[in-house]
Order: structure tokens, then sequence, then C-alpha cells
């Protein structure tokens, strides 16, 4: 066992919040856009074109993990996993937590979870392609956190 291969995974887990902001605000929100815009605005059936995106991420994730095992160059395994993690948590957070596809993880009810919802429905509120905001998922800016924030205290009176 590689001592350092959970350090690789989480570097490449806490890297991929940055990629992903990065191809959000530069590939999916310029080049690409027309496989995004149906994320934007309203779109007939539970898929979008949009959904493809995730190849963007699996196909680097399943390379490295293949290369890696083949050649036996395990940081490259590591790797793979954190895009992969960084992948799970994405779906579970975008698809379920923030846009309700599936019926589960609804009721979280915690000041950064509820954070990172209304950040992307900042994000949401421009149906376009240009003049976005909030193009990342786990990072969000602390305005809307020091809201969330107090939202939370008053409800539950802990002020």
């Amino acid at each position: 066992m590689y001592w350092w291969g959970p350090l690789v995974l989480l570097a490449a887990f806490i890297g991929m919040e940055f990629v992903a902001w990065a191809t959000h605000k530069y590939l999916m929100h310029g080049l690409l856009w027309k496989l995004h815009d149906d994320h934007h605005n309203v779109h007939e059936g539970f898929f979008e074109k949009n959904d493809f995106f995730f190849l963007v991420f699996a196909i680097p994730s399943a390379l490295s993990i293949w290369q890696g095992m083949i050649n036996e160059s395990y940081f490259f395994v590591w790797v793979g996993y954190g895009i992969a993690a960084y992948g799970v948590v994405y779906f579970l957070f975008h698809d379920v937590f923030v846009h309700r596809r599936f019926k589960f993880l609804k009721d979280i009810d915690h000041p950064y979870f509820i954070a990172i919802r209304k950040a992307h429905k900042i994000h949401h509120k421009n149906r376009g392609k240009q003049d976005g905001e909030c193009f990342g998922l786990l990072i969000i800016p602390s305005k809307y956190y020091q809201e969330a924030k107090r939202v939370y205290r008053k409800k539950y009176n802990l002020e």
C-alpha cells in the first residue's frame, strides 16, 4: 500500500473543483454552450444534452486508472480515483441535492448546503451564455454562506 495514495486522491479531488469551475465558465458558457443551454432553460424530458458533460470527467478518470494499473504507476490510479470521487460528489450535490432530479438528499438542512443551493440558483437566474456568476460547486462565495448561516440561526433560535 502506498501511504501517499489518499493524499493524491484528495489533491485530485480538490483540484477538480477548479477544473470544473473553469470548464463550466469557459467551455460550457463558451464554445460548448449548445450542449449546456438546455440546463439553463426549460426542456422536454428527464435527460439534458448537458448530461454528456459527465464524459468530460469520466473519461480522464477511467483512463488514469486504467493506464496507472497497466503501467504500475499508482500515482495515476489515485488521480483517477480522485477525479471519480469528485464526479460522484458532483452528481450527488448538483443533480440530486440542488436540482432535485432524484428524490433523496432533499431534506439536508445545514447552512453550507443551503448556500450551495442559493449560489446555484443565482447562477441559473441568468438564462443566457454571458454574464453568469457562481460557476463552482463546492467552493461558494462567502456572502451566500453568511446569509444561509443567518437564516439558519434565526430559524432555530440560535442567536
